[in-house]
């Protein structure tokens, strides 16, 4: 079986290092500064889109990409924990599955950050922004992942919102959802019927298939 994890939502919790960085990039370029619910409606989504739907110029959308960065980085390990019974999961699924990571974040950040937490040498593979072309929804970063890993015909994505479960069907793989992040129930129940309350439940339900 192979298991690939979402970031944001699903195994880690970053609401603050996220919104308190966009309203920096906001700040330096002296526009006028989004609500944190705009911002967190967006989370799940590239970077780029995100600042374009927050009402960035299409010709300024890098800069504001490139000023976020550069904070990103030195706050992220302070402002970021995982979520409860992340740890759990992980552990858990690496016992019967091939693990890896599927995230619109930077996968350099990405990796420093489970790394920091410690479980990083549970994934065999992680795919982030700067691997693809065409991010989730897009099957293109889950079809990166599964390059990289041994075949199985076992495969399942469990993220927190629309865009990881539409990938995953977008991909032919299994989508489970789960509840605490960034998507509602409502949006999950739309493109899939497995929804748990966190990750470690969806893994729990996933060592008996």
């Amino acid at each position: 079986m192979i298991i690939l994890f979402d970031l944001d939502g699903t195994l880690i919790e970053s609401t603050e290092a996220i919104t308190s960085t966009f309203h920096h990039a906001f700040n330096v370029h002296g526009v006028n500064n989004p609500s944190d619910a705009d911002i967190q409606a967006l989370i799940g989504h590239p970077l780029d889109v995100m600042f374009a739907r927050l009402g960035v110029d299409e010709d300024k959308v890098w800069d504001f990409v490139d000023t976020y960065k550069q904070r990103y980085r030195t706050i992220s390990k302070i402002k970021t924990e995982l979520l409860p019974e992340a740890q759990k999961a992980v552990e858990l699924a690496s016992t019967f599955a091939t693990l890896g990571i599927v995230t619109t974040k930077t996968g350099l950040y990405s990796q420093e950050l489970m790394e920091h937490f410690g479980i990083m040498h549970h994934f065999k593979v992680l795919i982030g922004r700067e691997h693809v072309e065409f991010p989730k929804p897009d099957a293109e970063p889950i079809y990166k992942a599964l390059e990289k890993l041994p075949k199985d015909d076992n495969i399942w994505m469990i993220g927190d919102t629309e865009l990881d479960l539409i990938s995953a069907r977008n991909a032919r793989v299994g989508a489970i959802g789960v509840l605490g992040g960034y998507g509602t129930k409502q949006s999950l129940e739309a493109y899939t019927n497995k929804i748990f309350k966190n990750a470690y439940e969806a893994v729990e339900y996933l060592k008996t298939k």
